[in-house]
Formats: C-alpha cells, structure tokens, sequence
C-alpha cells in the first residue's frame, strides 16, 4: 500500500530515461545502469523508466522488468522508481507484480490505447490492476479520458499518490487541483516546455526527457520555479527549449529519435530506437549536433560550480 509512501518525494524532476540497445537490437543493459547511475549522480532522484520517451510500447513485459531492475540497480536509496503499466490488464498486472519483485516503489498507468474508452471501462482497469498490485500509484492522462472527475475520484484511492497531467488545458488543470481534497501530488506530464505554467496552477514537479543530455539544466530549472524564482527559471526553460521544441516537430514524432541521437554527443550509443519511431537523416542530425553544443556547455558548466562546492559531481 501507500501509506509509508512520502509523496513529497515527487515534487521534482521525473525523468524517463531512454531506453539503451546494443547492435543486435537486443537491450544494453550495462549501458542502461551506466547512464542511471550518471542521472542518480547528477542529482535526479525520480525515474519513469520504460514508459513513454523510453518507447514503452516497443517492450516486452520481460524487458520493461529488465529495464526497471537495471534503474533499481543502479540508483542510490534516495530513489523512487514507478514501472509504467498498461495495454491489457493482464499485462498490466504482470509488469506491476514483477517490478515490484524487483524493487520498484510503485507504478505509472500509462495512457489508454484502447478504442472505445469511457470512464466507466477505466476506473474498471485501473481498480482491477491496483487489487492486484497494491502499491504507489501514479496515474497519466493525455487525452479526455480519464476525465478529471474520474481523476478526482481516483485520488481518494488509498494507492494513488499523484496524477502525471498532459492534458494540457491550464484552466482545467488548475480547476482541478483546486477540487482535490485528499491532497495528491498534481504533476506535470510535458516536461520543460509547459513545466512553469502547470507550477502556476499547483504542480510542484514535472517529467524530463531532455534531462538524459542536461540533468544539470533542467533540476536548476526545477529549483528555480520551486523557490518562486521565475525569472530565473525562465532562463533555465530558455536554454533547453531548443530540445523540446525539435522533440515537438511534427506532432511529437521527433520525440525519442532526437534524444537518442543527442546522446551520441555525450559518447553513449543508444541504438536507434524501434519502429514505428521515427529514423533520421544526415541533414537532422547535424543539426540536433549543433543545436546541442551550447546546451552540452551549459549543462557542464552547472555541474562544474556545483563540484567546486562540493554538492554534485
């Protein structure tokens, strides 16, 4: 259950780290407990491994356990880690039962993918896997359903610990969070580019996909709108929205590519991600190559001040 669950531990960066494959396609898990112990060391202390930006729905129940694992191995006790859990409920409720085996804090409902979605048929799905997997539970909306009276509801659920909203209609969101009385954490679900306004409207914490090239950058960010700092905070968003607004590029479908191109840059090979994701050309990479030289430069920068004092490496 949640009960011993300390949901502030949610107010902060969420990253979703990419998921690594070696030449065969196969997973590079070495490669996966490498790059999350860098992300641990940096200061990320939240991590969504193997849902969205981690291609999600191009794993195996065997390899979202995998990846889950890998991310428990190599993170430090101050961690939390949710398995992303959805597509039918009976594997749903196995990758939940099997990440918890392995160490995971909780688990994410990934959005529905299901045609023919209501209310009704999701609070059946969610209440079917959470009797079958009590733990923390974070629930993810990205489209009307589940509708925000469902999402109020859910939040009196003695396993729901918070909401990772990208629905990304503010007034909603902050009617919402307004009308919550149990007190869950409301999360930003679209990383940095919506990041500032849903902190406006209550949410103290937001997920990162852009934090696997500058975890620097962007929990600088996060500090900065946490202490009322907007100005500062918008300089931080300024910085990264080169990132986000390529990830953005033709309804999203840069999203993952470009993120595991951009680690080449840092001298970790990825592999390209699985189809249906998008391959890219030479004339894109170049230029993800150049757009990320002065974010590469800051984000060192920050972890250079931060070690002279002695807080991160």
């Amino acid at each position: 259950m949640a009960a011993d669950f300390d949901p502030t531990s949610l107010q902060t960066v969420h990253l979703v780290p990419l998921t690594a494959y070696s030449p065969d396609g196969s997973l590079n898990l070495d490669l996966q407990k490498t790059h999350t112990a860098r992300m641990y060391e940096a200061g990320i202390r939240c991590f969504l491994p193997a849902a969205g930006t981690s291609e999600f729905h191009s794993l195996s129940a065997d390899e979202v356990v995998d990846i889950v694992a890998a991310t428990c191995e190599a993170t430090g006790p101050e961690a939390v880690v949710f398995a992303p859990v959805g597509l039918q409920v009976g594997h749903a409720i196995e990758i939940a039962r099997r990440s918890l085996d392995v160490g995971a804090t909780g688990i994410m409902f990934m959005p529905f993918s299901h045609p023919y979605m209501s209310d009704v048929g999701a609070r059946a799905y969610y209440q079917a896997v959470m009797d079958a997997a009590p733990c923390p539970t974070l629930v993810y909306k990205k489209a009307p359903l589940p509708s925000n009276s469902l999402l109020l509801e859910m939040a009196q659920h003695p396993n729901v610990v918070g909401v990772k909203y990208a629905w990304n209609q503010m007034h909603e969101f902050r009617s919402t969070v307004a009308a919550d009385e149990q007190g869950v954490e409301w999360l930003c679900g679209s990383a940095e580019r919506f990041a500032p306004y849903y902190f406006l409207a209550g949410s103290h914490g937001y997920t990162t996909g852009a934090g696997n090239v500058a975890p620097h950058l962007t929990l600088a960010m996060h500090a900065a709108f946490a202490a009322g700092e907007y100005v500062e905070g918008m300089q931080y968003q300024a910085q990264l929205l080169p990132i986000e607004d390529y990830r953005a590029r033709e309804g999203d479908s840069f999203n993952i590519s470009m993120l595991k191109h951009a680690m080449q840059s840092l001298g970790q090979d990825f592999g390209p991600p699985r189809p249906p994701q998008r391959e890219l050309t030479d004339a894109e990479r170049s230029e993800i190559d150049e757009l990320l030289k002065p974010i590469i430069a800051a984000d060192r920068q920050i972890a250079a001040e931060l070690a002279a004092v002695g807080l991160s490496s």
